[in-house]
């Protein structure tokens, strides 16, 4: 069963936007937004975890939520919800590895 939480805060600085999103145990973790994706036709959000500094983790570890905005009200929070399907999981992590490989490339490409 797919169960969608609000996001709680979206903020945006000059350095990049965060997100503040609620977990299942009422604790509440701040996010890096690193990328918006669209795979089969829907919209997954990759987030990195913050600790207490705003750094993110070592591990690089990012976590993918579905995503979805309400068009008829641009004023109201975004939603995301887990995504519960071994193989939905599978697509958008292989779409973001390859928006990885793209962003390596685009680096590599600006810096010649």
């Amino acid at each position: 069963m797919s169960q969608n939480k609000p996001i709680e805060t979206f903020e945006n600085t000059e350095e990049e936007m965060t997100v503040t999103i609620t977990l299942e145990d009422d604790s509440e973790v701040e996010c890096a937004v690193v990328t918006i994706l669209e795979v089969d036709k829907k919209d997954y959000i990759v987030l990195l975890p913050l600790d207490e500094d705003g750094n993110g983790n070592e591990e690089g570890e990012v976590w993918f939520y579905r995503y979805s905005e309400n068009e008829n009200d641009p004023n109201e929070e975004p939603e995301l919800g887990y995504i519960d399907d071994d193989d939905e999981y599978e697509a958008v992590a292989d779409a973001f590895d390859e928006f990885l490989d793209n962003v390596e490339f685009d680096e590599i490409v600006d810096a010649e």
